[in-house]
């Protein structure tokens, strides 16, 4: 099924909180068979087949109702590795037949609104709570429950997901009952819990490694990885603006920082160019000391045009944030001494590279090679020369519809012709 677009209405979320996906399959989630039993058959058999959390929530939530369970809303949430998300969390109402998969940042660990969730104990202690927001005590201590009240809920159950490994996960349900889930109905709930359980974790698992695996090696690489491509020398021939960057007087401030010093600025300096490729749809692939390199496949964009405007769009979108940084440093590199201003040197040139696998047997990298690469390395070592940040080969100056300083004609170590290169009119 293929999901609708991304649209949050009628439903809204926190800051620290993005929407990723949505379905909208309501009944067509359900099958026509019912009870409790029938749910179990279903985790020890049919959902082995689906991979996708959200459709196995989706489904789980549907068969429960089909079964005769009170269930108003419920959500499902797991943790995962990741330097700026802090997990995943799956949201199933009745009210509107949604389910959507939505991701937390890091950020919500420090929120009032995660730290006074009954949500936090379940998470971080794996405490189970059952809770009514007729309780005048439970209202006032959770603000949750007295956004559930207006909603007219009557019982919030909140249990920890066991599925292994380090990660606290939870599933929660609520019913506007009266009476709330009688205490059959809650034992039944536990007990397909830890069957479906086992699905999350194995999904859970696979997300992980995903996540791992774009963190370190870039979104596309990452896929191709983790859906097998693994031996060396596996890969193909793409076409992409390939952009190569280094940091001006890097060597200098090696031997003049502070290790920690150092690994504080660079941070801070990927950030701005790491940021703008991906911003940009453009793929990163490798941190190389100062030196940062990334491709644009043409295969992601509508046009080559379009690739090549977007690499340029990162470039001077870079080199302004290095501007801004320099006139303003934020906290983590402000009160380090002699480190500005920082400058870098970037060249986007356009070929067709080996996008795949190379190195030892048992050590492999995930990169591009080739003659454009070589030849785009060279180019960025002539911008501290011509006093220029951004330096644009011929091939990439063919696909842009722009005015741009002509650089002339010149030699690259390695490279049998000459080049022509542009470069974006000084302000």
């Amino acid at each position: 099924m293929t999901a609708p677009p991304i649209d949050p209405a009628p439903r809204s979320y926190p800051p620290f909180v993005s929407l990723l996906r949505r379905s909208a399959r309501r009944w067509e989630a359900a099958p026509g068979q019912s009870g409790f039993e029938a749910i179990e058959a279903w985790l020890l058999g049919d959902a082995v087949a689906e991979d996708d959390t959200l459709y196995s929530f989706e489904q789980l939530a549907w068969r429960l109702v089909a079964a005769g369970l009170p269930l108003e809303r419920a959500s499902l949430h797991v943790g995962t590795l990741h330097p700026q998300i802090y997990g995943y969390s799956w949201n199933w109402k009745a009210t509107d037949g949604l389910c959507d998969e939505v991701k937390v940042a890091e950020s919500a660990l420090q929120t009032d609104a995660y730290r006074r969730n009954p949500l936090f104990d379940v998470i971080e202690r794996g405490t189970a709570y059952r809770g009514k927001t007729t309780d005048p005590a439970t209202v006032v201590r959770y603000p949750l429950m007295a956004e559930l009240a207006g909603q007219d809920i009557v019982e919030y159950v909140a249990l920890p997901l066991r599925t292994g490994g380090q990660y606290s996960n939870a599933v929660t349900v609520a019913t506007k009952r009266e009476a709330g889930f009688s205490d059959g109905e809650f034992a039944q709930l536990q007990h397909l819990l830890k069957l479906f359980a086992l699905h999350v974790g194995r999904q859970l698992q696979r997300r992980i490694a995903g996540d791992v695996l774009d963190t370190y090696l870039g979104a596309a690489a990452g896929g191709r990885v983790l859906d097998g491509l693994i031996k060396r020398g596996a890969g193909e021939p793409i076409r992409s603006v390939i952009w190569v960057s280094d940091l001006r007087g890097f060597t200098d401030l090696s031997e003049r920082l502070a290790g920690p010093d150092m690994i504080a600025l660079l941070n801070t300096y990927f950030g701005c160019l790491a940021g703008t490729v991906l911003d940009h749809r453009g793929e990163v692939l490798k941190f190389i000391g100062d030196g940062l390199l990334a491709v644009f496949p043409f295969s992601s964009f509508a046009t080559e045009r379009a690739a090549a405007e977007a690499a340029l769009a990162a470039a001077e979108q870079a080199c302004d944030q290095l501007d801004r940084l320099n006139a303003m440093p934020p906290p983590e590199i402000a009160a380090i001494a002699d480190w500005h201003p920082l400058r870098t040197g970037i060249a986007l040139h356009d070929g067709e590279v080996f996008f795949g696998n190379v190195g030892a047997p048992a050590r492999l990298d995930f990169t591009v090679i080739g003659r454009a690469v070589n030849a785009a390395s060279r180019v960025e070592a002539l911008s501290k020369s011509l006093g220029r940040s951004i330096l644009i080969t011929e091939a990439v100056a063919g696909h842009l519809d722009r005015p741009l300083d002509d650089l002339g004609r010149h030699a690259l170590r390695g490279v049998a012709q000459p080049i022509a290169l542009f470069s974006p009119p000084l302000a």
